[in-house]
């Protein structure tokens, strides 16, 4: 019985770090967009640059909070695992 909860455990922690790396790669795909549009936002309408880059701010503090309650939960997974 304890090779069992040995195995469960190695799962857990191997489910845990998959998921910390995709949680990882996305906020960074979405920040990466998120910079990019902004970028060629300004390009095209340079009066409305204030404003663009006030918007990319709040979408990436927004979407960095989102990954780190999702790196929150696989840890917590992770950890509480029996």
């Amino acid at each position: 019985m304890g090779d069992l909860t040995a195995i469960a455990k190695m799962g857990a922690y191997l489910g845990a770090t998959l998921g910390a790396g995709l949680v990882v790669i996305g906020v960074g795909i979405g920040i990466g967009q998120i910079g990019a549009k902004a970028v060629e936002g300004i390009a095209r309408q340079p009066e409305a640059g204030g404003q663009i880059i006030g918007n990319m701010m709040l979408s990436a503090a927004l979407i960095e909070g989102i990954g780190l309650i999702a790196l929150i939960v696989v840890c917590a997974l992770a950890l509480f695992t029996k």
